[in-house]
C-alpha cells in the first residue's frame, strides 16, 4: 500500500521498505510463533473482535481481521479501522494478539495517531459481540522497522497479552513510509 502512514509490520522477522513504499515481510519463522499453543481449557468461542477502545487517546474503532498478502506482506486495514492479525490469537486468548492501524494519511490523523502517548496503566478494551476483554499497558517503544523486535512481540506467553502496532518516527517521502514502528505492550486484566 502506498498511502502515508502505512502500518508495516506485524509478523515479520525483518522489514524493508522496497521502492515505491511496498512493504516486504519475511514470515516463515514467525507464523508458528504467533499462534498460541493449545490451552488445556478451550477458549470460549466469542467470534472475532469487533471494536477496540483506548480512552486515554480517544480511540474507538471497528476491528477487522487481517492476514498476509500473497507476497508475504501483512495486510493493513483501511483507514479508520483497526486490524487484528487473525493468524495469531484473538485478544483475550492465550498468547500474543496483535492489533494494528494506520497512524495517518494525506487526509490527516488515523486510528493509532496518538498511540505513542500511551503509558503504563492506560487501558485498552477489545469488544466482541457479547463480551469484552480489557488490557493494561505495560510498556511502549519506538524501534526502526528494520529492527522489529519479533522475539519480544511474539514471546511465548501462557497468558493473554496484546500488542498494538503503528508507524512512527520520521517520514521517508521517497519510500512513502515512516522509518519506525510504535509498539505498545499490554497484559490482560484479571
Amino acid at each position: 500500500m502506498r498511502a502515508a502512514g502505512v502500518v508495516a509490520v506485524v509478523a515479520a522477522a525483518a522489514l524493508t521498505v522496497a521502492a515505491g513504499g511496498t512493504i516486504a515481510v519475511q514470515v516463515n519463522r514467525i507464523a508458528a510463533a504467533s499462534v498460541a499453543a493449545p490451552a488445556a481449557v478451550p477458549a470460549p468461542d466469542r467470534g472475532e473482535p469487533e471494536r477496540v477502545t483506548i480512552p486515554a487517546i480517544g480511540v474507538d474503532a471497528r476491528v477487522v481481521p487481517v492476514g498476509l498478502k500473497r507476497d508475504g506482506a501483512v495486510e493493513t486495514p483501511d483507514f479508520g479501522l483497526a486490524g487484528w492479525y487473525s493468524p495469531g490469537p484473538r485478544p483475550g486468548d492465550r498468547g500474543a494478539a496483535v492489533l494494528l492501524a494506520h497512524v495517518d494519511s494525506k487526509a490527516g490523523p488515523d486510528v493509532f495517531y496518538r498511540l505513542r502517548e500511551l503509558g503504563p496503566g492506560d487501558r485498552v478494551t477489545v469488544r466482541y459481540h457479547d463480551a469484552t476483554t480489557t488490557f493494561v499497558v505495560t510498556d511502549t517503544e519506538q524501534v526502526a522497522k528494520s529492527a522489529l523486535p519479533t522475539k519480544r512481540i511474539w514471546a511465548p506467553s501462557k497468558r493473554p497479552v496484546l500488542r498494538l502496532i503503528t508507524c512512527g518516527g520520521q517520514f521517508d517521502k521517497a519510500a512513502h513510509s515512516y522509518l519506525d514502528n510504535i509498539i505498545v505492550y499490554a497484559d490482560r486484566l484479571a
